[in-house]
């Protein structure tokens, strides 16, 4: 079902002028912003925050004008599905940013709103490469390594900086002038609480995805390969993060179809980890980093539609798709892609991580790699990256603000 825009308009900012505005639209993004911002206001308590975001940010005191991240899809064919929705969305983004003039953007991560975006704020004059006032910067690069490499040049020629969360990202970007600064992945960082922790005797970790189509498909396969490998260890308990309110429905109307494990289940929202589990069986993601870093055997699994997967086949270009195995460059976690994805192929791959603990010494020596590339190499923290652009002198003047 189409997902419509009930507002004729996003609302004003309800302190006026808007010294930063963040527009993130995925539950990752909107983590990462939040984070970023809890440092930043430490240095900056009086900054003026407004975002399209989601609760996260809220949290962390912006004022959030419009919640993006209740409407996340993935895949061509559900962003067609919504266009309509998404243009109206943009439209109404860029005339608040031309009425409300805040000094500053950051874009989080969302390439395909974000990028086009920043384009067209260009080519209206409002952002400083436009020849405006707007400082424009994109947090997370974009996957160029991976497909659409091109879009490096578009966005050199309309963002000020990029921060890069990956340690070869910075030199995808060395034939352009775009200035990129290599500053780590929060996950990594010392003071970073992992929602999860290593325990053999713990439950068995499932983690279907944060979009609800994502989730529609993958839930029924981890659930039933769960079911499988409850049959072998009687003892063996499950454990659901779940992201959102609208996932937690989706979840328990999915789990309604295996009713002998409901009782061996237990949804938990992320606001309540940290949690010991033993093992994960995950979609690929955010979290899937987090399993990484804690030491946690696992797989990950990929599906979407055939129509979706076809279109994207031809044009990605990577050897795997979960960030750890990507970032080390080596198959750490199995990946079972598209049909791979069975419960069958799920309970091979997992029944020798429940039954032998010594596989966990792999996943040890991968943590502490993924560790060492992660935060030791990097530049600078992203919250002096984006306190560094905030105070320079290259955006001078008091806000803009047309409020009416």
């Amino acid at each position: 079902m189409e997902t419509k825009l009930l507002l004729d308009a996003l609302p004003a900012p309800s302190s006026g002028a808007v010294d930063l505005f963040i527009i993130a639209g995925e539950h990752s993004g909107d983590e990462l912003a939040a984070a970023c911002i809890d440092q930043l206001k430490e240095s900056q308590p009086d900054l003026k925050i407004a975002c399209l975001g989601g609760p996260k940010l809220k949290a962390s005191g912006a004022d959030l004008i419009f919640n993006l991240v209740d409407h996340s899809v993935v895949g061509l064919v559900d962003v067609l599905k919504n266009y309509s929705f998404f243009k109206s969305l943009f439209n109404q983004c860029l005339d608040w940013i031309e009425r409300y003039r805040p000094k500053h953007i950051c874009l989080v991560d969302y390439p395909g709103f974000n990028l086009r975006l920043a384009k067209a704020l260009r080519k209206q004059k409002l952002s400083t490469k436009g020849g405006g006032s707007i400082g424009l910067y994109h947090y997370v690069s974009p996957q160029i390594w991976s497909w659409k490499s091109k879009r490096r040049f578009e966005m050199a020629r309309s963002l000020d900086a990029l921060a890069a969360l990956l340690p070869f990202e910075k030199d995808c970007y060395a034939d352009t002038n775009l200035p990129v600064t290599y500053v780590g992945h929060p996950f990594a960082e010392t003071g970073y609480s992992l929602p999860v922790y290593y325990d053999a005797e713990g439950p068995l970790l499932m983690l279907p995805g944060s979009r609800v189509n994502a989730v529609e498909k993958i839930a029924p396969i981890i659930f039933e390969a769960f079911r499988q490998l409850a049959e072998q260890s009687g003892k063996l308990k499950g454990v659901v993060i779940y992201p959102s309110a609208s996932i937690l429905n989706l979840l328990e109307q999915q789990i309604e179809r295996f009713p002998d494990i409901v009782d061996r289940i237990e949804f938990i929202n992320k606001d309540r980890v940290p949690i010991g589990v033993c093992a994960s069986i995950m979609s690929s993601g955010t979290m899937s980093l987090n399993m990484a870093l804690a030491s946690i055997p696992g797989v990950i699994l990929y599906s979407m539609s055939p129509l979706n997967y076809g279109l994207i086949s031809l044009l990605v270009r990577v050897r795997f798709i979960g960030l750890a195995n990507i970032i080390l460059d080596q198959n750490i976690y199995p990946e079972l892609i598209q049909k791979a994805a069975q419960p069958e192929a799920i309970v091979e791959l997992m029944a020798p991580f429940l039954r032998d603990k010594a596989h966990l010494d792999s996943f040890i020596d991968a943590s502490n790699a993924l560790k060492h590339k992660l935060y030791h190499a990097r530049e600078m923290s992203v919250s002096k990256w984006l306190e560094g652009l905030i105070a320079s002198d290259s955006i001078e003047g008091p806000s803009q603000s047309r409020q009416v």
